[in-house]
């Protein structure tokens, strides 16, 4: 469990990282309210960088799973591509997953990090419709996976 809570303290912190570099545009002409819109959407970020560490491996590599922010994306690299039931054919529908590491995933759904185990990607598509983002693009490779979340133009 202490392994669980460390990465948990990473994803915390990973998260103020997002919150700390999304810019936010506030339009208050538009309307008779004001309008706050991000750059990126946090829950999409969320969403993906998560599935990328519950769903990375942890044999045969010590790379990390790597964000890198740029103006107009950021792009998420996690070693390790589909596992079990997920194919590169399949990869990103609704309620295809498998865990490759099972005890990790599970740690995160008690720690309260993920709540539906299935959806995440479903979750950030819907997030990045929402702040009228481009959908994510997914480059998936027998051992690793990347993907580019645009920015909303």
């Amino acid at each position: 469990m202490r392994y669980a809570r460390d990465r948990s303290r990473q994803l915390t912190r990973l998260t103020d990282k997002f919150d700390a570099h999304n810019r936010t545009a506030v339009d208050f002409t538009s309307g008779p309210r004001e309008l706050r819109r991000s750059t990126h959407s946090a829950e999409a970020l969320r969403q993906i960088a998560y599935n990328a560490v519950m769903h990375r491996t942890y044999e045969a590599t010590n790379a990390p799973v790597r964000v890198s922010w740029f103006d107009d994306r950021v792009e998420i690299v996690s070693p390790g591509g589909p596992y079990g039931a997920v194919t590169a054919d399949n990869f990103g529908q609704r309620w295809i997953a498998d865990y490759r590491n099972p005890s990790l995933a599970d740690a995160m759904r008690v720690l309260g990090i993920v709540q539906r185990f299935g959806m995440g990607i479903a979750v950030a598509r819907s997030a990045l419709r929402r702040n009228d983002q481009p959908e994510p693009s997914f480059e998936v490779q027998s051992n690793w996976v990347h993907c580019t979340i645009g920015a909303r133009p």
